[in-house]
């Protein structure tokens, strides 16, 4: 099976969780994480999932799955150790041309979850395809660390240039050259250690005055808050 790697937007997005333990306790945080909207259905809940009863975002129907709870849903994730009911959710959202993971059980899904390395907003996957996820698990477990707060902050820092410099030009091609100078520069190093002289420096040398990395930072992080 060769699968079509893809980042989904799913903020605002209603979706549907389909099972109470650990595994769909842990499905439905990562969903909350992204902004998701999630119906949780299960005759009961982990403790974990009891505590997001409160959640604007998340909503717990202590019952068992229904196929009308697809209606009206962007995806849905089966977590349930019932194959039975697996094979019933997968069989529902086919039907309805819906996104569909069954957790643990590739040959049932339409995607696949990868394995996940996180700073903000860089995200790196790492998938197997679906034959060995523990391996995935174990990759992401290798290489987290070689991914700080760093990664972050230097996306911070190119979305903030990026959106200064669209503002002047709006082709984005007029700006490749820029952004390769850029990286090619080692800013990233530099972010790592904190160096804001030199970073200033560079951001001098590329795109002159008015770039300033304080600054930068700081419009970047302004953005977040508002649009969370």
């Amino acid at each position: 099976m060769k699968y079509y790697p893809v980042n989904l937007n799913i903020r605002d997005r209603q979706c549907l969780v389909v099972g109470g333990g650990g595994g769909a306790s842990r499905k439905v945080k990562s969903l909350l994480d992204c902004g998701a909207v999630i119906t949780v259905v299960s005759p009961a809940f982990t403790n974990t999932l009891e505590n997001m009863a409160d959640h604007p975002q998340v909503h717990l129907l202590r019952r068992p799955y229904q196929s009308t709870d697809l209606e009206g849903k962007f995806l849905v994730i089966g977590a349930t150790d019932d194959m039975t009911l697996n094979r019933r959710i997968s069989a529902d959202a086919e039907t309805r041309q819906m996104l569909c993971n069954i957790a643990d059980v590739p040959e049932e899904c339409n995607f696949i979850l990868p394995s996940v390395i996180r700073q903000g907003d860089f995200v790196l996957t790492i998938s197997t395809s679906g034959k060995s996820p523990a391996f995935a698990k174990h990759l992401r477990r290798q290489m987290q660390n070689q991914f700080g707060v760093e990664y972050d902050r230097f996306l911070q820092l190119m979305g903030s240039i990026r959106k200064r410099l669209l503002a002047e030009e709006h082709a984005p091609e007029a700006h490749k050259h820029l952004f390769k100078q850029l990286i090619e520069n080692n800013l990233l190093e530099m972010i790592r250690k904190n160096d804001i002289a030199a970073i200033n420096q560079v951001l001098y040398n590329v795109l002159g005055d008015g770039f300033d990395y304080n600054t930068l930072i700081n419009e970047t992080v302004g953005s977040r808050e508002a649009g969370s």
